[in-house]
């Protein structure tokens, strides 16, 4: 295939490779008919296929096609076999209705609770994002449909999407923003990666060297075509440069006569647009050795999507209410009972199959018992006393309570982000009346990110979080709460007591055309565990009808070099009466390092099911990259010898088994060392410490002025309460020595650079 697009590129004319880079239409690629280059066909996605009746107009309108869980749902079931299935199913649909690449997954974290588009996005954290998107991909790309994993990179939020620079350092953009992307392209080779609108530190995204060509096509090895967001590029000739190979959507004639105008004055080398052609033709004729047609089982999908909500709902209280079982009159209240919320709004709303109404499936499984309807809040947020007033009445004549609380389906989509975590000031009151007098209260919430509870969580006996559940979601719903379907599902974002708690929330979500991100790497759990600050409910946390003990936790070595890795092994017994599905967490803690880093964080998990009174033996392995941070001096990763607690969890606030490690570092890292380099850091460097050390032991005899007693060393010196070290452990060495400039034999500087040949003299 390679000698064949080569021999196209060579036949093809300036004109017609300019165009292959831009969109033909909304959705389409430009063909090239006299060589046999046929059209690219996209469409969006990521949580189901949303294929416009025509490809060739632009237009809201779409097929029917199945809508699974949304990635809030489909990321808390933390189940990678469960989302390759997912992924297999939308490329059937895919193949169905003529499409080549879905667009889709998204994998942006979770910066803040209030961005519009959490719904579409996995996780706070870059580990479980990474594996749950690669799996999806692996999933569609096994049936021959492309993925496009977006939105590449540091987009977190709506509000000035198209513009806003988001000002990031590298550390915290390869720890967090970075390494689930990373992880999806090496694990899973996606056919696209579709750059985000903004700016990343003050160059658009579809413009930025460093994101596009030099981390992702040559550091990572991405060997796919790199798609704009519809509308993302603003210089065509510019992002060619910076490594984005094709603009959608399209026609753009300008833009076409743009690239052949600065090929032919030399501005832009035509080597780089034969490469993104290249790039482009590959996955052009890789698309058509899949033959489409035009069925998929819509039962089998719609059933799928049924288990993919089921496993994803997080039951997160329930003082002994649920499962539901011999009651004689339930009251259902709440408007989504009737109108299910199970979607956000934008580009991923997907016309469904079909929609399971969660009244009607409560119905089915009632056995028998009487079922009664309140509204209980209307479709916006307008306050209506009187609905309240229906259910109180209803509630206080029922056995148990059901609220199905959805907040208003404008609230959540993209294009905007949520001014606050709260539900609508009626669904509060809704609660807290209801529960007033009906202390057996079940809350259903159908939301994309988490809410505010604090205001009525106590009052309740149960809660569960259905997310936006998809189109199978009222089927779960009922499967859950008369225990049919024993919740297994874990939250994959921490759910905050305030939206004032959050770590973004002094620099969100910006202004003047910037963004910073001055948390930094702690998002989510890594912040709530250095400010030691509660939370409503963890990340991870997640209960069931049935009980877990974990025991015998082991590792394969204790003490092990880094490029061999650890195996994590523990068993899990199933203590309850009920078959159940436990997920085991692994947190990496480092117990000292150069720089820092949070308390702990997820670096493996597993899903395992149980029966009653059942024990498996769970084995989770740590690679290289579990214990390594990146150093932005020495601007890779690296490891550090020492110790690291390895934290088998239930959630990250449930640490079940402990153990110590002892970590090898294979890393030889080059000096760093420089001429306002600190003593500390002479110290730390391994060919600096040696040097320096020689040059104290030099110096002590010249002068006993400059680092103290030539009995003493400087490491344990303490001077009329003071630690030598600490006091000048931070200062720079060139400082240190001109304060006894007098006392010396050259001139400070002519020193550190003397001890600098050294050093590098010593490296070599």
């Amino acid at each position: 295939m390679s000698e064949q697009i080569q021999t196209i590129i060579t036949k093809m004319t300036l004109e017609e490779k300019a165009a292959l880079c831009t969109g033909l239409t909304w959705w389409t690629t430009t063909p090239v008919e006299r060589l046999g280059v046929p059209e690219l066909i996209f469409s969006d996605g990521p949580h189901g296929l949303r294929r416009a009746p025509e490809i060739h107009q632009e237009t809201q309108e779409s097929l029917p096609a199945t809508c699974f869980p949304t990635a809030s749902c489909s990321g808390s079931t933390w189940d990678v076999d469960l989302i390759r299935e997912m992924g297999e199913a939308l490329a059937e649909e895919c193949i169905a209705l003529n499409v080549d690449v879905l667009l889709g997954p998204g994998t942006n974290m979770k910066r803040s609770p209030l961005c519009g588009r959490n719904f579409e996005y996995f996780s706070e954290d870059p580990y479980l994002a990474g594996e749950m998107a690669a799996s999806l991909i692996n999933g569609m790309q096994s049936k021959g449909v492309g993925a496009s994993l977006k939105h590449f990179a540091a987009n977190n939020q709506e509000f000035q999407r198209f513009s806003i620079s988001s000002e990031v350092d590298e550390r915290t953009l390869r720890e967090i923003y970075l390494p689930a992307f990373e992880k999806a392209v090496k694990k899973a080779k996606p056919w696209t990666v579709m750059c985000s609108y903004n700016k990343v530190n003050g160059t658009y995204a579809s413009e930025n060297v460093h994101l596009l060509t030099e981390i992702l096509k040559k550091e990572w090895g991405f060997e796919g075509l790199v798609i704009s967001d519809w509308g993302a590029v603003h210089d065509r000739v510019a992002a060619l440069k910076g490594g984005l190979d094709l603009e959608m959507p399209g026609p753009q004639a300008w833009r076409v006569k743009a690239v052949v105008e600065a090929v032919r004055s030399g501005k832009l080398n035509e080597s780089v647009l034969d490469e993104s052609v290249r790039r482009i033709l590959n996955i052009v004729f890789r698309a058509q050795e899949t033959p489409k047609n035009g069925t998929f089982d819509v039962d089998a999908h719609h059933e799928l999507a049924h288990k993919i909500a089921s496993e994803g709902m997080v039951l997160l209280k329930n003082n002994g209410l649920l499962p539901l079982k011999g009651q004689h009159h339930i009251a259902v209240i709440g408007r989504s009972a009737e109108t299910p919320h199970f979607q956000g709004g934008g580009s991923s709303h997907v016309n469904p199959t079909r929609v399971s109404v969660p009244f009607e499936e409560i119905k089915v499984h009632t056995g028998g018992a009487e079922l009664s309807y309140a509204e209980g809040y209307p479709a916006d947020n307008s306050f209506h006393q009187e609905l309240i007033d229906e259910a109180v009445v209803l509630a206080q004549s029922a056995e148990v309570a059901v609220l199905l609380i959805a907040l208003p389906p404008y609230t959540e989509s993209e294009g905007y982000d949520r001014p606050d975590i709260n539900l609508t000031v009626q669904q509060i009151e809704l609660i807290k009346a209801v529960s007033k007098v009906q202390p057996r209260t079940v809350v259903v919430l159908n939301n994309g990110a988490p809410v505010a509870m604090d205001s009525w969580i106590d009052g309740v006996a149960a809660v569960l979080e259905g997310w936006m559940m998809g189109q199978a979601g009222g089927e779960a719903i009922a499967d859950v709460l008369f225990g049919k379907i024993n919740p297994c599902g874990k939250l994959a974002e921490t759910f905050p007591i305030k939206l004032t708690d959050t770590p973004a929330y002094i620099n969100w979500p910006g202004g003047a055309g910037v963004v910073r991100y001055g948390e930094g790497m702690f998002i989510g759990y890594r912040y709530y565990d250095a400010k030691k600050m509660p939370v409503q409910f963890p990340f991870g946390f997640g209960l069931s009808y049935t009980t877990f003990a974990y025991g015998n936790a082991k590792a394969s070595k204790t003490t092990f070099k880094d490029v061999e890795g650890v195996m994590v092994t523990v068993d899990v017994t199933n203590t309850g009466k009920v078959a159940g599905k436990e997920i085991v967490q692994v947190y990496v803690h480092d117990q000292k390092s150069r720089l820092v880093r949070p308390e702990k964080e997820l670096k493996g998990f597993a899903k395992v099911e149980l029966q009653p009174g059942e024990t498996k033996s769970v084995s989770i392995p740590l690679d290289f990259r579990a214990f390594a941070y990146y150093h932005p001096s020495y601007k890779q990763w690296i490891t550090e010898d020492g110790d690291f607690d390895l934290l088998i969890a239930a959630s990250a606030a449930d640490i079940r088994q402990t153990l110590t490690v002892t970590l090898e570092s294979t890393l030889s890292l080059p000096c760093i060392l420089d001429k306002h380099s600190t003593i500390r850091e002479w110290m730390d460097d391994p060919q600096g410490k040696i040097v320096f050390a020689s040059f104290y032991e030099e110096i002590k005899a010249q002068s006993r002025k400059v680092f103290g007693n030539e009995d003493e060393d400087l490491e344990h010196k303490n001077t009329g309460g003071l630690d030598m070290l600490d006091m000048i452990g931070d200062m720079p060495l060139v400082s240190v020595l001109m304060f006894q400039q007098n006392e010396l034999p050259r001139p400070a500087e002519e020193i550190v650079d003397e001890l600098l040949m050294k050093v590098h003299l010593l490296g070599r």
